[in-house]
């Protein structure tokens, strides 16, 4: 399995980050009106398996016991399945705007999880980079909110219990992540996840004429499936391997900044302040909590110290 540098983690987020971000406008313009959610859920989660299974083919056999198996069934639970049917549900029942701000807490809770967890240092570094990126990103949502319909309770509640399932797998699966390349972790991943999602998207699927879908609509469902789902899940447990989880949950900041600037190339929106001050923001936070101390580099400082007070 090929050893993956820093840059390479914090490369390959960006990448998958600005191609969600791009995905954003682009599934919107078929769901729910073209494609049920439910449906897009299932052909983005089987679609990603088939891409994954017939890429291994091609790759070095990674042999995986039986309790790793098990431990991917549970990734797989917390990662895709919770994850995605929660935040469409979610969305469902509440404003793009509140959905969004919502999102936003996701590194705050990932750090507080990781805190907890696996005892990563909540540095004074670390909390002001996650605030500084937030508001980059709320500033972006919040200037665009004037002509979005109000939220639901229930549906924001979806959506943070969504970004909760995500940041625990960010932080109970790191080590499983690590010992595997990205092909064998996912392909194992989104089996899992198109056995669990087939049932609550069954009458979707029979329901839809897809014999009705124009090329167009089929050329957005290749997007949402081989890019916002094959590409980008293969390259997040790069940055898994070699970051930590609140720096990995720091790239949620981008997807909004991508989606807003892909919709000003679009003509959907008109490019403004407030983009250009989020964006420096995302990027000043996410720069921030890269810099924050690991608490491997603070346990060397403790040791370092104490051998010079003897």
């Amino acid at each position: 399995m090929a050893q993956h540098t820093k840059q390479q983690g914090h490369l390959a987020l960006f990448i998958s980050s600005i191609v969600f971000g791009l995905n954003i406008p682009v599934a919107r313009t078929i769901i729910p009106d073209i494609v049920d959610p439910f449906l897009m859920t299932f052909l983005r989660m089987s679609g990603a398996a088939v891409l994954f299974w017939t890429a291994s083919l091609f790759t070095k056999k990674e042999f995986v016991p039986k309790k790793d198996v098990l431990l991917f069934f549970f990734s797989a639970v917390f990662a895709i399945v919770v994850n995605q049917t929660f935040f469409i549900v979610g969305l469902s029942k509440t404003s793009p705007i509140d959905a969004s701000l919502v999102v936003t807490l996701s590194p705050i809770i990932t750090m507080l999880l990781a805190a907890i967890i696996i005892k990563e240092p909540v540095t004074w570094v670390k909390a002001v980079g996650v605030l500084i990126g937030a508001s980059g990103a709320l500033i972006l949502i919040l200037s665009s909110s004037h002509d979005e319909a109000g939220g639901n309770l229930i549906g924001n509640l979806f959506v943070l219990f969504s970004v909760t399932s995500y940041a625990l797998y960010l932080t109970l699966f790191k080590n499983l992540i690590s010992r595997y390349s990205a092909i064998t972790s996912m392909k194992w991943m989104f089996l899992f996840a198109s056995v669990l999602t087939f049932p609550m998207s069954y009458n979707a699927i029979a329901e839809t004429d897809f014999a009705a879908f124009n090329t167009s609509v089929y050329l957005r469902i290749g997007f949402v499936v081989a890019m916002a789902t094959f590409f980008t899940y293969m390259l997040i447990p790069i940055g898994q391997k070699t970051l930590r989880p609140t720096t990995i949950s720091m790239y949620n900041y981008l997807q909004p900044i991508a989606a807003s600037f892909l919709a000003v190339a679009i003509g959907m929106d008109r490019f403004g302040w407030d983009k250009i001050v989020s964006t420096v923001l995302v990027f000043t936070g996410v720069y921030i909590v890269t810099q924050s101390k690991s608490r491997v580099q603070l346990y060397k400082e403790k040791i370092s110290e104490s051998k010079k007070m003897k």
